[in-house]
């Protein structure tokens, strides 16, 4: 973990697998927070439209080259299940067709099974947001699963990464409210419409800073513990994400009932 790091992200904690394709992917935060799925090696800059190229400094994603003869690429663009993000090229379709055999094996030697659409998925157990808008540190921000699911991301000492959830069986916890989806911080104004947020706003500023670096009641008193995996925060746009706005508030599932 570099000292001159702005975060706590282990090196080798960067790495994941594509949730589509199963090859491996790097796992950055970009300049406004949000996290980004690179392609794991470097490529020739030359060979990579000048719209597609990234580059790393301090840990942090950078949609732009740095001037050198190689950069970096968002996975996106050489998945074989996505459609390109950018111009593509003879070079960049070799690399896709490489990722695409790289699946293939994947799956028949059983070390990889593909998402299964949406409409085969499992109903959740509760009503709420499978990505919930969440209140915290006067921000809002959209998480990448349902609030119960949310685990911590810091590393235990037998370098595995923590267990338990953020949310703890004990202590103060948040309460859905319909509030406006009104613009923040120049965001586009949009029609006002009450949306399903999960407020933390009333816990102290010790709980909320816990909730916004994603650790356990007991990693968040643990300073020398590295992050095993970006929090997965991402600043809330009532424009980019439409689709994960909901008009009314979540229920908890039905108690199992009890005979006699």
């Amino acid at each position: 973990m570099a000292a001159t790091s702005p975060s706590r992200l282990l090196r080798a904690g960067h790495s994941g697998r594509c949730r589509q394709c199963g090859n491996r992917i790097d796992l950055y935060q970009r300049t406004d927070q949000r996290p980004i799925a690179l392609h794991p090696t470097e490529l020739t800059a030359d060979h990579i439209p000048e719209s597609c190229r990234w580059h790393l400094s301090s840990g942090i994603a950078h949609p732009h080259g740095d001037n050198s003869a190689w950069c970096r690429i968002r996975h996106a663009v050489l998945c074989p299940h996505r459609t390109p993000t950018c111009r593509t090229s003879p070079y960049l379709e070799a690399i896709r067709r490489q990722l695409a055999v790289r699946t293939r094996r994947l799956i028949d030697t059983g070390a990889f099974a593909p998402a299964p659409p949406a409409s085969s998925r499992p109903a959740p157990t509760t009503d709420g947001p499978d990505r919930p808008v969440v209140q915290l540190l006067l921000c809002r921000y959209l998480a990448e699963r349902p609030v119960e699911d949310l685990s911590c991301v810091a590393q235990t000492r037998h370098r595995h990464r923590c267990p338990h959830p953020v949310l703890g069986p004990t202590g103060p916890t948040g309460i859905w409210k319909l509030l406006p989806t009104g613009p923040q911080r120049g965001q586009l104004a949009l029609p006002d419409t009450l949306m399903a947020v999960y407020d933390l706003g009333r816990l102290s500023y010790g709980e909320q800073l816990r909730w916004r670096t994603r650790r356990c009641t007991a990693h968040a008193t643990a300073p020398g513990a590295a992050d095993l995996t970006l929090a997965g925060w991402e600043p809330f746009d009532p424009l980019l994400h439409a689709a994960h706005i909901h008009t009314r508030l979540p229920h908890p599932p039905p108690r199992p009932h009890r005979s006699g």
